[in-house]
């Protein structure tokens, strides 16, 4: 979705492209997402190929979107909490726990 909202005049071959699909599979997503009443087919008007199609959000997409990008957050903060963790526990287990590591160079100097 993010894909499209950004470029709404993009075929259904680049999508697929794009995602790494097959045109067959971006089809299948796209005809869903508009189906699910997530993203809408419109004509461009002012393009001189007046059989080609732009997939816009609706407002229900934009809403799903936000949705899914505040779960994709949520699960990433979560994620990097449980590797964080490990690595803890796996520096205890080697016998690392509290060495300091060495700071980061400053690029700038």
């Amino acid at each position: 979705m993010r894909l499209i909202s950004q470029n709404p005049e993009m075929s259904t071959r680049q999508v697929a492209y794009e995602v790494g699909i097959s045109n067959g599979s971006a089809y299948y997503v796209l005809t869903a997402l508009v189906e699910k009443g997530f993203v809408k087919l419109g004509n461009f008007k002012s393009n001189p190929r007046k059989g080609q199609y732009a997939y816009l959000l609706t407002p229900k997409g934009i809403r799903e979107k936000s949705l899914l990008t505040h779960s994709f957050i949520e699960r990433k903060q979560q994620e990097f909490k449980d590797l964080k963790a490990e690595i803890q526990a796996l520096e205890e287990e080697a016998g690392l726990a509290g060495e300091a590591m060495p700071a980061p160079r400053d690029k700038a100097q």
